[in-house]
């Protein structure tokens, strides 16, 4: 059966006005009736809604974190585990596109019932965990900005989520519109803390290349970096993004859009590789280079910007923050419906969802828990899921009878085996780490 044989027949009256517009852009381009920058844009927007999940509060903790205790040496873990996101993220991409169904969907499809049901269930309590720390970091940007308290600013989170949330129902457009948009005020205020911060280049360059590793807590920390960057929420949201935004009509066809979709993946993982880079080099240039080596979570970070770089680049630092915690907790939202649908073929509507996915997050500000603790709690439930969706994904796309013309080159398949591998065994090292082991052949 081919690849294509079974995908769902769209009703195109139905469709919101933009997102007809933006598909008639797109066979524009296919066709040929399209040029030149303009026949890129319409195919752009999915991988920079995946994208958040990369730069979200998690990263800001584990990247300030690396670069206040170890300087630039880690900035070569920033770029490799960037590197294997922009492979996963491009094979998520290619699933959706050639199945018309995403990576859950086909779970439900090929495996064992009792299996899929467990895999549900890890991969709820992983976007569950995700959005919890997503959630928290927005609040304590707003906290950290306005001054008010925490709970408050959790509760302001939850209905500026909701409205972006709610902008779906126009087409996916405007939510891609507005989600590339806190993106780029993230990558605008690294910009500006790169500007403050003034790095030694020479030292960028260099330890982006060549890799260190000092001792055990670096070795661990280097983990944690690659744990904070993989996401298991967006692999399975990416191919949802994918599945029915423009259909082809045949192997041939699919082809070409995914030629035209490698510019997508490959500007917004790119993008946010860098802002992952900038966040650790700008912690070694300001709390590194002065002695500040102890620096590891968000509140410290920002009360101690202040003092060594000025007022402005503690405000740009929580912009940034508020930008991200928004963004990646909009997205996590929108992943935990995919995975639901896509499992057990069930959803609940969005405003529920918010609500109970933000209920987590009000009692732990209401108990008064450390955010920070609560960051690496969220890190330490992804490291039990993340190897899940990866080996699903590997799965499917080496399959012909699943991927038809778009299946992977066995090169492709390698690379992937690699890096599910990589992630497992790092992943398995964090958990014994976190759970109180030790090292010795590290030290």
């Amino acid at each position: 059966m081919s690849a294509y044989s079974s995908k769902p027949e769209i009703v195109v009256e139905q469709l919101p006005v933009e997102t007809k517009s933006t598909r008639g852009a797109a066979r524009a381009a296919l066709d040929g009736r399209l040029r030149g920058l303009a026949a890129i844009v319409p195919f752009l927007g999915p991988a920079f809604i995946a994208c958040v999940a990369y730069v979200d509060p998690g990263n800001f903790a584990t990247n300030i974190q690396g670069g206040s205790a170890f300087g630039y040496n880690l900035l070569w873990v920033v770029v490799v585990a960037n590197l294997m996101a922009l492979l996963l993220q491009t094979l998520s991409a290619k699933l959706g596109l050639a199945t018309g169904k995403n990576l859950a969907e086909l779970s439900r499809l090929h495996f064992p019932r009792p299996v899929v049901l467990l895999m549900w269930i890890a991969s709820e309590i992983a976007a569950m965990a995700t959005d919890l720390a997503e959630f928290l970091g927005a609040s304590l940007a707003i906290n950290l900005l306005f001054h008010l308290p925490l709970l408050v600013a959790a509760l302001i989170t939850g209905i500026i989520t909701y409205l972006i949330l709610m902008l779906e129902r126009y087409g996916f457009r405007s939510l891609e519109i507005v989600i590339t948009a806190l993106v780029g005020v993230i990558a605008l205020c690294y910009v500006l803390e790169t500007f403050f911060s003034q790095p030694d280049w020479g030292q960028v360059g260099l330890h982006m290349v060549l890799p260190w590793e000092g001792n055990s807590s670096s070795t661990l920390l280097s983990v944690g970096i690659v744990g904070a960057t993989v996401m298991p929420h967006v692999i399975y949201l990416h191919s949802s993004l994918m599945q029915q935004r423009i259909i082809p009509r045949g192997e041939q066809e699919a082809r070409r859009i995914f030629r035209r979709t490698l510019p997508d993946v490959v500007l917004a993982m790119g993008l946010a590789g860098l802002v992952n880079v900038a966040m650790l080099y700008m912690a070694a240039a300001t709390f590194h280079a002065h002695g500040q080596t102890g620096i590891a979570d968000i509140t410290t970070a920002y009360q101690t910007l202040t003092p060594l770089l000025g007022a402005a680049a503690g405000i740009v630092f929580a912009i940034s923050l508020l930008a991200s915690g928004l963004s990646s907790s909009t997205v996590g939202t929108m992943a935990g419906q995919v995975i639901m649908q896509g499992f057990v073929g069930f959803t609940i509507p969005i405003w529920l969802r918010r609500l109970l996915t933000m209920l987590p997050a009000i009692a732990i500000i209401a108990w008064g828990v450390n955010p920070t603790w609560t960051l690496v709690l969220s890190q330490v439930v992804l490291s039990f899921v993340l190897p899940v969706p990866v080996i699903a994904l590997v799965l499917f796309t080496r399959r012909r009878d699943i991927m038809g013309a778009l299946v992977n080159h066995r090169i492709t398949t390698a690379l992937a085996v690699l890096c599910a591998t990589i992630i497992l065994v790092l992943n398995v090292l964090l958990l014994y780490q976190t759970l109180g082991g030790t090292l010795p052949f590290l030290n």
